[in-house]
């Protein structure tokens, strides 16, 4: 099987569910806030390593057998499906202010990015490319540095609501 069919269910769930949930949270899970110093070289690496992933899985085949490895890359790989689903439901109904506290944002500030990187990671296992974990690891490194900026956006958008959500949810897990 090839690895592209991995990321199709990905796709229907990030733009497909989304937008079906609420057409404005598609553009508003796309904005990426004005970004300073090297967080402009993250952005650039945080695009290709993106890109390069989308690209290079459409090389590679999944290796479906009975094995540890194969069960592992699949159990991530399902657990971030599922979590990228409940990410984008809990995204698409922000506060009146726009502010996402509830549903899985009560868990983690930044499910969508954990949900890629765990989908992501599943799909370095199910085709037991290093190469491609390590441009997984490279995404995972560039998105740490977006999350700053939209942390730093979120702040200067929702002040202290912000910074008090910032003290109970942990950025990650």
């Amino acid at each position: 099987m090839n690895g592209f069919l991995l990321l199709i269910p990905f796709l229907l769930i990030r733009f497909g569910l989304l937008s079906a949930f609420n057409r404005g949270a598609v553009k508003r899970a796309a904005y990426f806030p004005p970004l300073t110093g090297n967080e402009i070289f993250a952005y650039g690496v945080y695009q290709i390593s993106n890109a390069a992933i989308f690209v290079y899985l459409c090389c590679l085949d999944v290796m479906i057998e009975r094995s540890w490895l194969f069960f592992a890359g699949l159990f991530v790989y399902v657990l971030g499906l599922v979590l990228c689903a409940v990410s984008m439901k809990n995204f698409a109904s922000p506060s009146r202010e726009g502010l996402n506290v509830t549903g899985i944002y009560r868990f983690s500030r930044n499910p969508m990015y954990l949900s890629y990187d765990m989908l992501f990671t599943g799909c370095a296992l199910l085709t037991r490319s290093l190469l491609l974990y390590g441009l997984v690891v490279i995404f995972q490194i560039s998105s740490h540095w977006i999350i700053l900026s939209e942390e730093r956006w979120c702040i200067g958008k929702f002040g202290d609501a912000y910074r008090e959500y910032m003290k109970e949810v942990r950025r990650y897990i």
